[in-house]
């Protein structure tokens, strides 16, 4: 077959509107002989590494800019296009964007959403970023917060509501906690508030696979896409998800302007993550409840935070709004800090990151690591329930009775009368 092929051949080869490759220099044709392939369409989105697209004319120029299309990858770009439709399809949304990180999702939609004046109600504790973008970065522009436990009942942010609220903020399950929010509720709550008032929920831990918050009324729901979506630990990115196109037009200029636009690569290697995503979440919920399970009925461990366990206080809210639980645990450790450390840096096969969802399992201590003294004091911590004893670990895909095995022999270098 391939004997009846011929050559690839530039567009300079074929001639553009008379102009022929050689009526051009050697100069000419290194910076100017653009490949012009076969019209088919790849099973895969090709990776588009261009920062500039070419025009027709001025009038396609101004006609891009009012109907969508690419100029500038900064505005966009195919790569971004086919993730962001991948999403939302997952999410059951009106629209998706994604960006170069899951904060730069959060912080474009601050800047985009709220002005000085405004007041957010905002989960305690939260991701720790995120608490530091409304705790000291919104603060400084003028934007006033009011914090409410996580997996507080909705009727602690009505009780927050002001004339000025603009903005209702939840984590569900929370970061590092667990605790869960009642999706409908929220929605509720946010819908007899009127227009004035949007509710976002970050549902990272669960991804948009277990848990997709539109369906409960939610105006904008955002995951860092670093983690479940993504999983395999190779990308940074982040995607809001909006309830109205209205919502996405508007903030559309802001991820523009401020530069936050995903990769056309990290965007390629998302789109290959999600891919996997519904078998791997139910892998990841799986080993988790084993492990759950393993660890609640351990003499070194105080308690479990894990949606799927019965103990869990929002068990029957998970169950409800959760296809399944995750691989997201929380363990307080007999003996404090030096408890925590003992079985953070005792694990084997286990490896001591702070990050989460990948197929690899991770571990970390909070008080030290993701939300220690560099981002929260000591009161801080302690009013968000992070204990000296707190640790979080992000199940992946390795045999279950591996990790519980790792997690055990681990277990024995804690020695519990240092509490």
């Amino acid at each position: 077959m391939s004997r009846h092929w011929n050559p690839a051949m530039s567009v300079l080869d074929k001639g553009i509107d008379g102009l022929h490759i050689n009526d051009v220099s050697l100069d000419s044709r290194v910076t100017s002989s653009r490949y012009s392939g076969f019209d088919t369409e790849p099973l895969t989105p090709p990776i588009q590494l261009s920062s500039t697209y070419k025009v027709k004319s001025v009038d396609d120029y101004i006609r891009i800019l009012q109907e969508g299309g690419y100029i500038y990858s900064r505005l966009g770009h195919m790569n971004s296009d086919a993730v962001e439709a991948a999403i939302n399809a997952i999410e059951q949304g009106a629209g998706t964007l994604v960006f170069s990180a899951g904060m730069s999702a959060v912080s474009a939609a601050m800047f985009g959403l709220l002005k000085a004046g405004d007041h957010v109600v905002v989960c305690y504790p939260c991701y720790s970023a995120a608490f530091d973008l409304f705790d000291k970065i919104m603060t400084k522009f003028g934007v006033e917060v009011s914090w409410v436990p996580s997996g507080c009942l909705v009727e602690e942010y009505r009780k927050c509501v002001k004339e000025n609220t603009r903005l209702l903020y939840g984590e569900t399950p929370c970061n590092p906690t667990m605790a869960i929010l009642d999706l409908e509720e929220f929605g509720k709550l946010g819908k007899s508030l009127g227009d004035n008032v949007l509710t976002m929920v970050d549902g990272t831990f669960a991804s948009p696979y277990l848990q997709q918050a539109m369906k409960y009324g939610i105006d904008i729901s955002f995951n860092s896409c670093t983690k479940y979506l993504g999983g395999h630990s190779d990308l940074t990115a982040g995607s809001l998800t909006f309830s109205t196109v209205s919502l996405w037009k508007h903030m559309k200029r802001y991820q523009s302007t401020l530069g936050v636009q995903l990769s056309p690569h990290d965007a390629s290697l998302l789109l290959r993550g999600i891919k996997t995503l519904h078998v791997r979440m139910e892998r990841h919920s799986s080993n988790a409840m084993k492990v759950a399970e393993f660890l609640e009925r351990h003499p070194k461990i105080k308690s479990v935070k894990y949606p799927g366990l019965k103990s869990h206080p929002q068990h029957e809210i998970a169950k409800k709004q959760m296809k399944s639980f995750g691989g997201m645990i929380s363990v307080e450790v007999k003996g404090g800090i030096e408890g925590g450390k003992a079985l953070v840096e005792n694990v084997r096969l286990i490896q001591l990151a702070v990050s989460l969802g990948g197929v690899e399992s991770l571990i970390e201590h909070p008080a030290t690591m993701t939300h220690g003294p560099m981002i929260m004091s000591d009161e801080e911590r302690e009013k968000g329930h992070i204990t000296d004893g707190l640790v979080r670990i992000s199940i992946g895909l390795e045999n279950s009775d591996d990790l519980i095995k790792d997690l055990a022999q681990a277990l024995e270098k804690v020695k519990v009368d240092q509490e």
